[in-house]
């Protein structure tokens, strides 16, 4: 797992650059017979017959091949009596604790042949007696396709293979896959299925000669090429569902086939997986921890300047309104943000990390100059643009736990993820407080220097990439560089060979905001999200006006206040997770969906503990012991943990082809409130009281309590009725 996490990583990846891909290889790298594995005949079928991946017509077949497709090839080629036989991997690993053994391994005595494609190893820890072996090689037809009904896991194994054994024994990939071939099928005489000559494999009839044309072929699924629609692709995918990747231990008689070695030379063999979302618990949790992180540190950030705020009026010589401007833009750049990262992390070209790791560097290296500056001027600029460049995460966050949970289990991760943006706020008056206190305001500066500093550390040696497009458009890459086969293509590769420079633009810039905007339901969840932003942030200036003035803390000691709110988070995990498991889980159907609305229930009673902690906290402050505000506060993270989780799995659940763009959206207006509120917070409390003030906010937020409401009992068909871009097929 160690060696596949760093694999992915920026490290990993660079190391591969310099050392021109000696180290940390892939296994289609250290044994290039196996890229074949990785070609779904399926859609390569259906690529030659529609020229589209995903079939026009219903079908009840369980291959969902249409029927009429291997009917016609079936009548033209060989009648097949059953050829939907489904090939499962055996992926039972071998333990290495102990000493191998061929047995173990399944692997074949080293004198059986000097290359792994012809060992009685197959790369997907299945073992195959010789005659099994010999047969399958031996007795497939020289220019005929396999079936359409079988798997192209046996079938390359078996053609492919005996055509190119040349090729693979001098190091140099077949070329056969890159050619289209014309089949011209001739007359030959029956042969013994035993004898070691080519004819039609056993249970199949060859054609007539009447029944013979020449006709042009995709290679790997036998489907005739539609003259009109169709395309000759071969389409790489995930190797089916679970998508086992098996590592390759070679000895030295197979990386040197001249050097001989005793028999008891063996090869180890365990399975992996590329597709994130058939990683190990071990590495979802890691990757969920280093999202987390990377959340903490940019959080943080706003925060974390309020600590020094009075120290930033006497040095700079400002106004207290305006030193509550390096405030706000901060949240508003990190709002923007989004509207541009997130759209660039679905290209697949590009991807997750690259986005993640090159902004978190220059977000960490622009926290010099801003604890340096001596203009207030520089230091408002540089407070908007590092919120802008350390934005990624705030939005992609999600998208990143979504590339690697199933919907089933996104909630507990979003869920995981939300207490990390809980904290960045909350614990950035804790942390900054002491520091503002005993060294002034650039030194709450340099702390966040040093956060995220050290997670660039961690996540640029151990961060891998989660996009399933970008990995599977780094796949396909890899292997048509090593078969030569340039039909090689994956289907994010394809849909973006279809869009225009403009329709590029479109996506990343304008679809985020006409989801926002156009969308009612999008839209209506995203102004009660950003009501909630808007009212942290403008509740979080009365809390200097609470227990600073009225109880007395110091700057530091008053950070503790906030720490009610984290612990009213989680205190809401247990039970909120009980409910998924007993409540939620059980309404998702056979293919792992559920109904979007279904998600939004926990956000009610969200809803309503917004409202008891503004009245709560508002009338007890100053009226009654400082324990009973804190105790107050609670509320509103247990309100926000519920409509933040409600809402930010309910989008992608809607929305999931644009959900890096819809949580985009989402994450601008609720930074965009929280900008704008702090700029009036003070004089508010100042004028109307910390009662009055937040009693406002309480009767506001009575207002948008309705909206999951409605969207929980009429959601269904505004969606399917009214929205262009909603899932409407559940």
């Amino acid at each position: 797992m160690v060696n596949s996490l760093i694999r992915e990583s920026t490290f990993g990846q660079i190391v591969r650059v310099v050392t021109k891909k000696r180290y940390f290889q892939y296994p289609e790298e250290a044994n290039p017979a196996v890229w074949r594995e990785y070609v779904d005949q399926t859609k390569s079928a259906r690529m030659a017959r529609y020229g589209a991946t995903l079939s026009p017509e219903p079908t009840n077949q369980a291959d969902d091949i249409p029927e009429d497709v291997e009917k016609e090839y079936e009548d033209e080629h060989f009648v097949v009596p059953n050829a939907r036989q489904n090939h499962r991997p055996n992926l039972d690993a071998p333990k290495l604790s102990d000493p191998p053994s061929a047995s173990t391994l399944n692997v074949a005595a080293p004198e059986r042949s000097m290359h792994p494609s012809n060992s009685n190893l197959n790369m997907r820890g299945e073992k195959e007696d010789d005659e099994q072996s010999d047969h399958r090689i031996s007795h497939v037809p020289e220019m005929k396709q396999p079936p359409l009904g079988q798997s192209t896991r046996n079938a390359s194994n078996g053609a492919r293979r005996s055509t190119s054994t040349q090729n693979l024994q001098t190091g140099r990939p077949s070329t056969a896959s890159s050619q289209t071939q014309i089949v011209e099928p001739t007359e030959t005489e029956p042969v013994s299925p035993s004898a070691n000559q080519h004819g039609p494999p056993d249970g199949m009839r060859e054609m007539e000669p009447e029944e013979k044309e020449a006709r042009l072929f995709n290679e790997f699924s036998g489907v005739e090429i539609d003259p009109e629609k169709g395309r000759d692709v071969d389409i790489v995918d995930w190797y089916g569902a679970d998508d086992p990747e098996v590592c390759i231990r070679f000895c030295d008689f197979i990386a040197d086939p001249v050097k001989k070695t005793s028999k008891n030379t063996l090869l180890t063999a365990f399975p992996l997986s590329q597709n994130p979302m058939n990683w190990s618990t071990g590495k979802k949790f890691f990757v969920t921890f280093e999202i987390c992180l990377l959340t903490f540190a940019i959080y943080i950030g706003s925060a974390i300047y309020t600590a020094g705020l009075v120290d930033v009026t006497e040095t700079f010589g400002v106004s207290e309104v305006a030193a509550e401007v390096g405030l706000t833009l901060f949240v508003f750049g990190y709002g923007v943000g989004p509207m541009l990262w997130s759209p660039m992390s679905e290209i697949p070209q590009i991807g997750r990390n690259p986005i993640y790791i090159s902004t978190l560097f220059v977000f960490a290296i622009l926290q010099i100059p801003t604890a340096l500056t001596s203009n207030f001027g520089s230091l408002l600029f540089l407070r908007f643009i590092t919120g802008f460049i350390g934005s990624p995460c705030l939005a992609t966050g999600g998208a990143s736990l979504a590339d690697i949970y199933r919907p089933q289990k996104r909630a507990y991760a979003i869920s995981v993820w939300g207490i990390a943006a809980v904290c960045g706020p909350v614990m950035g008056p804790l942390v900054g407080g002491f520091a503002a206190e005993a060294k002034g305001w650039r030194w709450t500066i340099w702390e966040l220097c040093w956060l995220s500093g050290a997670t660039f550390v961690v996540l640029f040696f151990f961060l891998p990439e989660t996009s399933s497009a970008a990995l599977l458009y780094k796949r396909t890459a890899r292997l048509r560089a090593l078969s030569g086969n340039d039909k090689l293509k994956c289907e994010p590769e394809i849909e973006g060979e279809g869009m225009t420079g403009m329709e590029v633009v479109r996506m990343m810039l304008i679809r985020p905001i006409s989801l926002n905007f156009l969308e009612p339901m999008v839209l209506a969840l995203n102004m009660y999200i950003a009501l909630i932003y808007g009212l942290l942030y403008i509740w979080f200036e009365s809390f200097p006006i609470v227990f600073i003035e009225v109880y007395g803390f110091s700057l530091g000691t008053q950070g503790l206040a906030f720490l009610g709110i984290l612990i009213g988070a989680f205190i809401t995990i247990p039970p909120f997770f009980w409910y998924l498991a007993t409540f939620q889980e059980p309404k998702f159907d056979a293919n792992g969906n559920i109904q979007p609305e279904k998600r939004l229930p926990p956000a009610i009673p969200g809803g309503v503990a917004i409202v008891i902690c503004l009245f709560w906290f508002g009338w007890s402050a100053g009226r009654t012991h400082w324990i009973m505000p804190i105790i107050g506060s609670a509320f509103f993270s247990v309100g926000a943990f519920l409509l933040f989780n409600s809402v930010l799995n309910y989008l992608p659940d809607a929305y999931p082809s644009y959900a890096a763009s819809v949580l985009a959206g989402n994450d601008f207006m609720r930074s965009s409130f929280g900008a704008a509120f702090p700029l009036f917070a003070r004089q508010m409390y100042t004028r109307l009281g910390v009662d009055w003030a937040s009693s406002l906010l309480g009767f506001l937020a009575v207002c948008f309590v309705p909206i999951p409401v409605v969207l929980w009992m009429y959601g269904e068909g505004l969606r399917k009725n009214h929205s262009k871009y909603a899932r409407k097929d559940i």
